[in-house]
């Protein structure tokens, strides 16, 4: 097995504390948002070998196994991360692996830069993603039955979103919600900005449930996120629990740190929230307009001891170990690649002794035997 280095990613809605309190360092002052574990080429993880990226190309099937390659190709299918949220980060969606598959040809096509801030699609794949708390996590995920969403905006007591409660209270499930979501996002942008306003004071007012709207709009003052963000059930996890993020389904996460594991995508198409860019028309093709119960994912524990988070995704498999000194040592094998990241005590893998935020390449079928005192997540692909 390999030791990784990993890059943080300094993003402006990072926490500055998190990530170094977990990993015992003192903060910079500045954000750290992410901490990429993973072949992903824009950060790759490196090893002693060279880059995780380099060393997958240089020999996928040894490194990655036989049946990874052979339904995905020659590169690592999912991106571990230390995810650290300090303020809200965008309310987005992703596609599905046809749609995405369909938008990167055609904006291909289209002769759209790759790296150009209007493009939508920046590879052919999807992105589903499951986030697992390390602390109290907030976040939004998927819509508010109609009803429910129209009692939440109607409660402000704001007249210019009496139309928006009059919509959701009048049409069936889907077409209201589509009505609404395309009301908000293409409504005239100083109109909305008093709106939202006007709506933030109500909520700073009230707050309970309110509460979470009003700090997403001391964060975006005037966006007109805060009004979609209102449309969505918002989601408290307790450490250890998680939450998955399937195709089409709007979502934000809010505050808090925890374990991501996703398809290695950077497919993101926005609705708020951010300064950056907004296809409203392929937005409204991508999102899948109905009400959702977010469901939060307790892991099951089998005989071993190890706790596993199950998602219908194939590109990863996340679990975990609670290990207590002096119990057996574990052999954890697979016949894909693995990442091992520890989050609390120390844990020692093979040869390498982990304390919070150290983590290890393990490449298909080589054994790692784990021990300690400790959290240790297993990210593997699930084929």
């Amino acid at each position: 097995m390999d030791r990784l280095t990993n890059t943080v990613r300094p993003y402006a809605w990072g926490s500055t504390t998190a990530i170094p309190e977990l990993i015992g360092e003192q903060p910079t002052g500045e954000p750290q948002a992410e901490m990429w574990m993973g072949a992903h080429p824009g950060a790759p993880s490196r090893l002693a070998r060279g880059t995780l990226d380099a060393v997958v190309a240089a020999d996928p099937e040894g490194e990655l196994g036989a049946a990874t390659v052979t339904k995905f190709g020659p590169r690592l299918p999912f991106l571990l991360k230390l995810l650290a949220a300090g303020a809200p980060l965008s309310l987005q969606v992703h596609p599905n692996l046809d749609q995405a598959r369909e938008g990167f040809a055609d904006e291909t096509e289209r002769g759209v830069p790759i790296d150009a801030p209007n493009r939508n699609y920046k590879d052919a794949n999807h992105k589903p993603e499951l986030i697992c708390a390390l602390t109290p996590f907030d976040g939004l995920c998927g819509f508010r039955a109609p009803a429910d969403a129209a009692r939440l905006l109607d409660g402000l007591g704001v007249g210019s979103l009496k139309p928006y409660v009059d919509l959701l209270s009048a049409h069936p499930e889907e077409a209201a919600l589509r009505e609404v979501l395309t009301a908000v996002l293409t409504a005239d942008t100083a109109e909305m900005a008093a709106t939202v306003t006007e709506a933030a004071a109500a909520a700073e007012r009230l707050g309970g449930e309110y509460a979470p709207y009003a700090a997403i709009a001391r964060q975006y003052p005037g966006d007109s996120g805060v009004i979609a963000a209102m449309l969505l059930n918002f989601v408290q996890l307790a450490p250890g629990e998680a939450m998955f993020l399937g195709a089409g389904v709007p979502h934000a996460y809010l505050d808090g740190l925890g374990v991501e594991i996703m398809a290695n995508s950077d497919n993101v198409l926005r609705c708020g929230l951010t300064p950056k860019h907004i296809d409203v028309p392929e937005l409204l093709r991508i999102v899948r307009f109905e009400a959702t119960e977010p469901g939060v994912l307790r892991p099951e524990a089998d005989e071993s001891g190890e706790e596993v988070y199950e998602t219908p995704t194939d590109e990863f498999r996340l679990s975990r170990f609670v290990l207590a000194e002096g119990s057996q040592p574990r052999v954890l094998t697979a016949p894909t690649p693995q990442i091992l990241l520890c989050t609390a005590g120390s844990v020692r893998a093979g040869d390498e002794l982990l304390t919070a935020g150290g983590s290890v390449f393990v490449p298909a079928g080589d054994e790692a035997f784990v021990s300690g005192n400790g959290t240790l997540f297993r990210a593997t692909v699930a084929v």
